[in-house]
C-alpha cells in the first residue's frame, strides 16, 4: 500500500504479530473515536484504519469554515497534532474497500490488495446523492461533501458569483451559511414546503426562511430543479414552478446514502444502512458498524434508524470499541435523535420526538418578530421531544430531560402554559430525583 502512516517500529515488533488486529474501514469521527478508544482499552492490540480519500482523517462539519477561509484545509483534520496516530500505534493507510469475506475475515481493496482482521469496524459513512435530472453531471455542478468538493467550490466562486443551492435540509443549510459568508449571489431551491423539514415544523421553517431572506438570500420552497443546461458557460436552471435562473455554479445538497454498496454478497444484514444491535454488532461474527453507515436503535422510538449526525457517530465509535474489546459486554439502549444547526447566525435545534406522539400534549412559545420559538412535546408527564429556534439557553436541558425520561410531575402542567420555564422544571426534576435516591 502507498502512503502508510506507521506506528513506531519498536511498538510494532513487540505487539503486532501476537495480538488482536482491529481493522477499521473509514476515517471519520466514528472511526477515529473507535481507534483511540481501542488503544486506551488495549495498549497491545494492532489497529489499522483505512482512509478512502487520500487525506488524513477529517470532519465534514468543518468544511464550511474552510469554504469561507476561516481555516486552511488542515484545519478540517480531526487530529491536528503531527504524528498523532503514529504516537498511538494506529496505522492509517489509504485505499478503498471493494468487498468483504466474513468467513475468511478479509477485506479486499480496489486494486486487489487484501487486509486481514480479527475484529472489523465498518465506519464508511455516507455519500452525497444527486437527483436524476438532465444536466446534473455538467461542469460546475458540485456536491459539497468532501475536501475535494470544497476546493472545487472555492476555485469556482468569488464574491458576487451566481450560485444555486439545491436543497435546504440540514446539510444544505450548513452549506448555505458558508456560501452566504463568501458573499455570493445565492438562491436556494427546496422541494419541501419549508426549510429543514426533518427537524422543523411549519412555524420554525417559516421563520428560518424569513431570516435567510432578510440576509439577502433568495429562498424558493415547494418547487425543485427539473433540468440544467449549459448556455455558453452559463448554467440555466429550470424549476418545476416554471422559472429559469442563470448560475455560475450549482451545488447539490439533496440527500445522502450510506456507503454499503461494497458489502453486496457479504451476507451482512442491511436496510437503509448496516443493521446493528445494541452493542453495535452486525449480523456477521466479529463485524461491527458505527456512524452514518450504521442503522442503530433510536432511544425515543426503539426503531432502528440511521442518525447521520456527528454526536451519534462519536457515541457509536466509543460503544463499538468497548464491545470489540470486551465481547459485546456493553449494550446501549439507543441514541437520541438530535440536531443543532446554525443558519446564517440563527440557531435551531430538535431533540427526540420533536414532532410529537399520538395522545401526547404540546406546549408552544413563539415570538416571530424576534425569531424565537420553543416547542415541547409530552407523553404523560415526560418530555419526549422538543425543538427550538433562537433560544440556545435551553439546549442542554432539553436533551437531558428527553434522554433520561425524568418525570416532571406538577411541572408538566406549568410548562403547558409557560414552556420557557423549562430550565426551572429541569432543576426541580433533578432535585426530586436526588432526594429520592437519598431516601432510598
Amino acid at each position: 500500500m502507498n502512503d502508510v502512516i506507521r506506528a513506531p517500529l519498536a511498538f510494532r515488533n513487540q505487539h503486532e504479530i501476537l495480538n488482536m488486529h482491529h481493522l477499521i474501514i473509514g476515517a471519520g469521527p466514528a472511526a477515529v473515536t473507535a481507534a483511540e478508544h481501542l488503544r486506551k482499552l488495549d495498549p497491545n492490540c494492532r489497529i489499522t484504519m483505512l482512509a478512502a480519500e487520500g487525506v488524513p482523517p477529517y470532519s465534514r462539519m468543518a468544511l464550511p469554515y474552510f469554504l469561507v477561509g476561516d481555516i486552511e484545509p488542515e484545519g478540517c483534520y480531526l487530529r491536528k497534532r503531527e504524528g498523532h496516530f503514529e504516537a498511538q500505534g494506529i496505522d492509517v493507510i489509504y485505499g478503498r474497500a471493494s468487498s468483504l469475506d466474513t468467513v475468511a475475515k478479509t477485506v479486499t481493496l480496489l486494486g486487489g490488495d487484501m487486509l486481514n482482521y480479527d475484529k472489523l469496524l465498518i465506519a464508511t459513512g455516507s455519500t452525497a446523492t444527486r437527483p436524476p435530472i438532465d444536466g446534473i453531471d455538467l461542469d460546475k455542478v458540485y456536491n459539497c461533501w468532501s475536501l475535494a468538493d470544497a476546493h472545487r467550490i472555492i476555485e469556482s466562486t468569488n464574491e458576487g458569483s451566481r450560485v444555486v443551492l439545491m436543497g435546504a435540509g440540514f446539510i444544505g443549510c450548513i452549506i448555505l451559511e458558508a456560501l452566504a459568508n463568501r458573499k455570493v449571489d445565492l438562491t436556494v431551491i427546496e422541494m419541501e414546503e419549508r426549510m429543514v423539514s426533518r427537524m422543523t415544523n411549519a412555524p420554525m421553517g417559516d421563520m428560518i426562511k424569513a431570516w435567510c431572506e432578510g440576509k439577502g438570500i433568495r429562498v424558493m420552497t415547494s418547487t425543485q430543479v427539473t433540468s440544467l443546461a449549459d448556455d455558453a458557460g452559463v448554467l440555466k436552471v429550470s424549476t418545476a414552478a416554471g422559472d429559469t435562473l442563470d448560475a455560475d455554479v450549482v451545488i447539490c445538497a439533496t440527500g445522502v446514502r450510506a456507503n454499503t454498496h461494497w458489502l453486496d454478497g457479504s451476507g451482512i444484514n442491511m436496510d437503509a444502512g448496516i443493521v446493528v444491535d445494541d452493542c453495535m454488532a452486525t449480523s456477521a461474527p466479529d463485524v461491527y458498524a458505527a456512524g452514518d453507515v450504521a442503522q442503530g436503535r433510536d432511544l425515543s422510538t426503539g426503531d432502528y434508524e440511521v442518525q447521520a449526525i456527528q454526536p451519534t457517530a462519536v457515541e457509536h465509535g466509543k460503544l463499538a470499541a468497548r464491545n470489540m474489546i470486551n465481547g459485546n459486554a456493553t449494550p446501549r439502549g439507543g441514541t437520541i435523535n438530535m440536531n443543532v444547526l446554525d443558519t446564517v447566525g440563527l440557531i435551531s435545534t430538535s431533540f427526540g420526538l420533536w414532532m410529537g406522539v399520538e395522545g401526547g400534549e404540546t406546549a408552544e412559545f413563539s415570538r416571530p418578530d424576534r425569531f424565537e420559538y420553543l416547542n415541547l412535546q409530552f407523553k404523560d408527564d415526560v418530555l419526549v421531544g422538543a425543538s427550538s429556534l433562537g433560544m440556545t439557553q435551553h439546549v442542554g436541558v432539553l436533551r437531558g430531560l428527553i434522554q433520561t425520561g425524568a418525570p416532571l410531575g406538577k411541572w408538566k402542567d406549568i410548562l403547558l402554559v409557560q414552556p420557557n420555564r423549562i430550565n426551572e422544571a429541569y432543576l426541580a426534576s433533578a432535585q426530586s430525583q436526588h432526594a429520592a435516591l437519598a431516601a432510598a
